[in-house]
């Protein structure tokens, strides 16, 4: 591996040119036009385009909607860089003059500058490709926000389509005072869950309660139970969040319904923490349901889960060593490992090292004017992802291609 100087002048020599007009003409376009899950057909086409006149050979419809660019520049390490595409079902109130045109869709989760910068980074490694050798693979991934796209584009074969990676490199935009690199070597996001429950009961009129078997009444007695798994039965030195998000009965107030639906969300960053979890909430269900004489044993399904993302330590360190040089060794930190989760890691093979670190973009006047004096008390007031307010800063464009372009760097062949 180059030392980190090297690559850095490097980076900052190949992007040199890059223009932030195109840079944010690019992510405000994306930016209008946000797109569901498995729905990103117009940003997959744009993500397409750029790579075939950067002179990469691509393929389209990559578990439906995903993209796949392949840059073969010559003997060398095989780099894969990944950015993911989908928005999310959020009303924006950003007020912003770029704002979202599609009714009840948002990128309200930074995907649009993911792609930003994923293309830009390709296409200047292409323009540069006299300085490197080696192979770079481009993968626009669809449906993060559902977990469920990168295990479907290695359902799709990419694995065996494509050329197989030495290394995988990703990035999220994330709030903070614009202008950091936080770099967490080992775990740094956690598992998650996703649980649907149905509770069976007993339909009936709303005058005659006692013909039925309310299945409302034992719903809301499984989440307020449900609140005891990670007070009561997970121990003070791990870490777990059990959110109900979703809880659906009825259509009419005075007819009691047959059943009722909860979704549940669990984050764990400890395996063994996990599995209790996970067999608490199914003891607390069933348990609850056997006390109201439900008809028939409630439905507990685990409808998709991420495995935690852990970073390769050696490999991180580098990339934050080069990220020091590049942009300031007051700009990397290790923020720790946080509650959020991603499906990033499955796109390594067992084995495949990868790297996976953050860039903070809150405008500076935004952070400033938040309440709270520490770090996380700041943070914790400033809009984050998945609010309907998150608008990242700008300046974050052109230092989020040169994170990506400087990671590729680190591993293929210069000279």
């Amino acid at each position: 591996m180059s030392e980190p100087a090297v690559v850095a002048r490097l980076a900052l020599e190949i992007t040199s040119g890059l223009g932030t007009g195109d840079l944010q003409d690019f992510y405000e376009d994306l930016h209008r036009h946000p797109e569901l899950a498995f729905e990103e057909r117009r940003t997959a086409a744009k993500l397409a385009g750029r790579l075939r006149a950067a002179g990469y050979e691509v393929t389209e419809g990559v578990a439906r909607t995903g993209v796949v660019g392949v840059l073969a520049n010559g003997d060398g390490p095989v780099v894969w860089l990944r950015g993911d595409m989908d928005a999310l079902p959020v009303r924006e109130a950003t007020g912003l003059p770029y704002a979202s045109t599609a009714a009840g869709v948002m990128h309200a989760c930074g995907h649009d500058l993911h792609i930003t910068w994923l293309a830009a980074a390709a296409e200047v490694l292409a323009a540069g490709r006299d300085s490197w050798s080696g192979t770079l693979v481009v993968v626009g991934q669809p449906a993060e926000e559902d977990g469920g796209g990168a295990a479907a584009m290695v359902a799709d074969g990419i694995h065996e389509r494509f050329p197989r990676p030495d290394v995988l490199f990703g990035q999220h935009v994330a709030p903070g005072l614009a202008g950091f690199y936080p770099h967490t070597p080992g775990p740094t996001l956690s598992a998650s869950d996703d649980i649907d429950v149905v509770v069976h009961g007993v339909g009936g009129h709303g005058s005659r309660p006692e013909s039925t078997v309310d299945p409302v009444v034992t719903a809301a007695y499984i989440v307020t139970r449900l609140q005891t798994v990670v007070s009561r039965e997970v121990a003070a030195g791990e870490s777990a969040v059990l959110t109900v998000g979703r809880f659906h009965a009825g259509m009419q107030s005075n007819i009691i319904p047959a059943e009722a639906r909860l979704g549940l969300n669990v984050r764990t960053q400890d395996v063994r923490a996990r599995e209790r979890v996970l067999a608490a909430i199914r003891r607390v269900v069933e348990g609850e349901c056997a006390a109201a004489g439900c008809p028939v044993p409630p439905e507990v399904t685990l409808v998709s889960g991420t495995p935690s993302t852990v970073n390769d330590a050696a490999l991180d360190g580098e990339i934050a060593a080069v990220h020091r040089e590049l942009l300031g060794a007051h700009t990397v930190f290790d923020f720790g490992q946080a509650m959020g989760s991603e499906d990033f890691s499955l796109l390594a093979p067992e084995g495949v090292p990868y790297d996976y670190w953050y860039v903070t973009s809150t405008p500076a006047a935004v952070w400033h004017a938040a309440p709270g004096e520490e770090l996380r008390e700041k943070f914790a007031n400033v809009p984050g992802n998945h609010s309907p307010l998150f608008a990242p800063d700008l300046s974050v464009l052109m230092p989020g291609v040169r994170t990506l372009v400087s990671a590729a760097l680190t591993r293929l062949v210069i000279g």
